[in-house]
């Protein structure tokens, strides 16, 4: 028989129904939805699904229930670790929503499927609600979506926890006179304390460690430099709205003297807001000789400058499916061959 599926609205809430044809009985198919590549969330932007909804919005009313059997599912794609993704990308009713929804999760219990992943735009953030009442909570957010997940089987779930760490750099930048570049920030953690401090800064997203290095020290300082190595990292917990913090030393050459500072991130005098201060001078700051980790940065930085330690270095490695950096020791791993 052929078939044709309608949305209706009535007293509030919305079925979704067959009605049935008396004529082509001979016929016995079922009403057929678009099938979406598996390639994460794109497959959703298609004007296939767009049609889909659509349609759906469009339709008239009736009052025949919406059986298990024939319900409409959510569109989704299967992820690699045996569970499903789905993104809502138009407007829908949250009744429509929640037993779409339903509908979907049966679907995917009966496939053996784990871990379910919504991804709703921020202008969809009303579908939120919805979706926490049948059991998702959120997992992260950015600035135009919140995602949520749901874990389908009755065990302990093992999904992967929201990103866990800040990475930040500090920059040891030293010129050909022994003198360290310096600042005093006007917020933070060392405001009002004459402290005359390495620059540093936050790695932004999808930035690699030694381009982040150099572009904080131009932005903080005016200063342009040349990205060296990397010297040490330092790991903390619970720093940055309950994040762990990675803090990379970066030592980087110089390729001017001349100093432009931003005003609105520097502190004090117009002139000593930002300064090459010879290194010695550096060292023997109160708040450094009574600080463990500065100390060690200055054992560290005074050995590499000395040319008795090595930092690391990165180079360009790729995988199937990701580029990336590899940090390591290139002076001793060659001379060891």
């Amino acid at each position: 028989m052929m078939m044709s599926c309608r949305l209706a609205k009535s007293f509030s809430f919305i079925r979704l129904f067959f009605l049935r044809s008396s004529n082509n009985k001979n016929n016995g198919s079922r009403l057929r939805f678009p099938q979406f590549p598996a390639d994460a969330f794109s497959a959703f932007r298609s004007s296939r699904y767009r049609s889909v909804m659509s349609a759906s919005s469009s339709s008239s009313s009736s009052s025949n229930p919406m059986s298990r059997e024939d319900a409409t599912l959510l569109p989704s794609v299967e992820d690699k670790y045996g569970g499903v993704r789905t993104e809502m990308t138009h407007p829908m009713d949250p009744s429509l929503f929640s037993s779409l929804l339903r509908a979907s999760l049966s679907n995917w219990t009966l496939q053996g499927k784990k871990g379910v992943w919504i991804k709703l735009p921020k202008h969809l953030i009303g579908l939120a609600e919805t979706a926490v009442k049948e059991g998702f909570w959120f997992h992260h957010a950015e600035k135009d979506y919140l995602m949520l997940v749901y874990w389908i089987p009755k065990d302990v779930h093992t999904l992967p926890a929201n990103a866990s760490h800040r990475v930040r750099i500090g920059a040891y930048v030293i010129n050909h006179y022994k003198e360290v570049l310096v600042v005093q920030e006007k917020t933070g953690r060392f405001q009002g304390q004459s402290f005359w401090k390495f620059p540093t800064g936050v790695v932004n997203e999808g930035e690699d460690i030694h381009d982040g290095s150099v572009r904080e020290v131009k932005e903080g300082t005016g200063v342009d430099t040349e990205f060296v190595q990397i010297l040490a990292f330092r790991q903390t917990h619970k720093a940055f709205l309950e994040k762990s913090d990675l803090f990379f030393v970066c030592m980087l050459k110089p390729l001017s003297l001349e100093i432009n500072a931003q005003e609105s991130e520097i502190e004090a005098a117009q002139e000593n807001l930002v300064q090459w201060m010879p290194w010695e001078e550096y060292t023997k700051q109160p708040f450094v000789q009574n600080n463990e980790l500065l100390r060690y940065m200055i054992d560290i930085c005074s050995a590499k400058t000395d040319g008795g330690y090595e930092g690391f270095t990165p180079i360009r490695v790729s995988a199937p499916d990701q580029q990336g950096n590899l940090y390591y020791n290139t002076r001793d791993l060659h001379s060891g061959h």
